[in-house]
């Protein structure tokens, strides 16, 4: 990601180990990765910060990654949600999809990951963006003149 700009990413797996490797593979792209060990531990987390991207294993204590990414999805219909996971099952990456990811890397596909990371965070930037120019952008008839005031002259011979 050739962006200067610091990257935030929620990452949500029970495995600190996991965590601890994801922080250290994105941080020469500049993504700094906040970990929670379960869907409880992130509530807070996404409450009380702005982040870029939160990524999801399927496998969580209590509550499983496809149920947490839907409650994430009623609330932010914008962020991109990967799922990074060993269920690796058809039907488990049509349960991540259905739930409202936007990706589904079966672990230990490191570099599909960091792919996947920095191409939903560059989409999401540009996107980002392109909204806020559509907002402020000016219509013509905000800045062109009115037709009353020009007039054409015809030459008859």
């Amino acid at each position: 990601m050739p962006s200067n700009t610091l990257s935030r990413v929620l990452s949500v797996d029970d495995d600190p180990d996991a965590c601890e490797m994801l922080s250290f593979l994105l941080k020469p792209q500049r993504i700094e990765v906040t970990c929670a060990r379960s869907a409880a531990e992130a509530c807070p987390l996404i409450k009380a910060k702005c982040f870029d991207l939160y990524l999801l294993d399927a496998w969580l204590p209590r509550l499983d990654g496809f149920e947490f990414c839907g409650q994430i999805r009623e609330l932010d219909s914008i962020t991109p949600i990967p799922f990074y996971s060993g269920a690796a099952y058809e039907t488990d990456k049509q349960k991540g999809m259905a739930a409202g990811a936007n990706a589904y890397v079966i672990k230990p596909d490191f570099d599909g990951l960091i792919e996947t990371i920095t191409n939903l965070i560059a989409k999401a930037r540009v996107a980002d963006v392109a909204a806020r120019w559509v907002v402020n952008e000016r219509r013509p008839a905000d800045y062109s003149h009115s037709a009353q005031f020009f007039s054409v002259q015809t030459s008859r011979n």
